[in-house]
């Protein structure tokens, strides 16, 4: 019997495991048509991040890990209705983030 060695993840690997799973937990409180193309895009930009970003460039994950946070913020506001497009609303950049999709804000009446 071979004892099989399980690497422990990093404690950045653990912050970005952790930013996956809560884009999927917020994306639960969308419709079920946004769900699916929440799931989607995150999935397709964590999987294309996981093979663009050298693992070693820690200060380029960390700006990912804090972009993403960020954007998972505004993905759990209430207003925000569905997503499209490339980029977050509001955001000038034009650099590779996680993900990179542009948050529809439903218009609120103030008087």
């Amino acid at each position: 019997m071979g004892s099989s060695k399980v690497q422990r993840l990093s404690g950045m690997q653990k912050q970005v495991l952790s930013l996956f799973r809560g884009f999927l937990r917020a994306a639960r409180s969308k419709s079920e048509e946004e769900r699916r193309k929440i799931e989607s895009i995150v999935s397709q930009e964590f999987r294309r991040n996981a093979k663009s970003v050298d693992r070693k460039n820690f200060l380029y994950i960390e700006y990912l890990l804090r972009r993403g946070n960020k954007q998972l913020e505004q993905l759990r506001n209430p207003g925000v209705m569905k997503l499209t497009g490339e980029y977050w609303a509001g955001s000038t950049e034009v650099l590779r983030s996680l993900p990179r999709v542009k948050c529809i804000q439903q218009k609120q009446k103030q008087e």
